[in-house]
């Protein structure tokens, strides 16, 4: 079933956002009476299209059961090199992460100058949002521009669970880390870039409350590490049962 982000025009009837409805009537050939699913309001509907005259218009059927997991998982990651963000956002909204912000660590390799990094931050949007769409979410998860390390206190929602995979820690497991506190609805992954973190990062990390976790003895690359955290963190929930 084709879906599209669209606005409310009333209790029953939405309007597909206009590059959302050419593609509807230019590439699919969607026409009247066609039936399709909404994406609205962080809600997925079952649809069928009423007018292809001016845009189009969607008459809203029923709210379908909602996709979106329990618990909301931020991933907070070091910026790679070259294109790995583009599959780490595409692949982790398809996991269902809630947001990401990309952050500056020490070890990173790529530097972004503010204009580059406000500019990134879109084309990552746009990927957000078209994973989104693909697997039939309702939420496109933000992601906002590179974030320095030292204002990443300001990207940690209150009261969320902190986890931070570390290739030096050995004894907390992140499912078990995330299992024990399930009263914790929001949980915030810190994924280091690939030349990982050091003891200054995580000290700063531990200094907000930060646990440091294991995902088992291999060493992943980032953006393997990303997909896995966010995975682990979501089973918990039972996002994926």
């Amino acid at each position: 079933m084709h879906r599209f982000f669209a606005q409310r025009l009333s209790e029953n009837q939405a309007r597909l956002l206009p590059e959302e409805a050419r593609h509807a009537l230019t590439v699919l050939r969607l026409e009247e009476g066609d039936g399709v699913q909404v994406i609205l309001e962080e809600k997925v509907y079952a649809a069928r299209i009423l007018s292809a005259r001016d845009g189009v218009t969607a008459e809203l059927l029923s709210a379908l059961p909602s996709p979106e997991p329990g618990v909301r998982v931020t991933l907070l990651q070091g910026l790679p090199k070259a294109d790995k963000m583009d599959f780490i956002v595409q692949k982790c909204t398809e996991a269902g992460v809630y947001a990401i912000v990309p952050v500056a660590m020490p070890r990173c390799v790529t530097r972004l100058t503010e204009k580059d990094g406000a500019r990134k931050a879109e084309r990552w949007q746009r990927i957000a949002a078209e994973a989104a769409k693909q697997c039939g979410r309702a939420h496109v998860p933000a992601v906002s521009a590179p974030l320095a390390f030292a204002g990443i206190a300001r990207a940690v929602p209150r009261d969320t669970l902190l986890l931070v995979p570390w290739e030096d820690e050995k004894a907390l497991p992140l499912r078990r880390a995330a299992a024990e506190q399930p009263e914790k609805k929001d949980i915030c992954l810190v994924i280091g870039p690939e030349g990982g973190m050091g003891e200054e990062e995580i000290s700063a990390l531990r200094s907000l409350g930060a646990q440091t976790v294991t995902m088992g003895p291999r060493i992943f690359r980032t953006e393997t590490a990303a997909l896995a955290a966010v995975l682990l963190a979501l089973s918990v929930s039972g996002a994926y049962d």
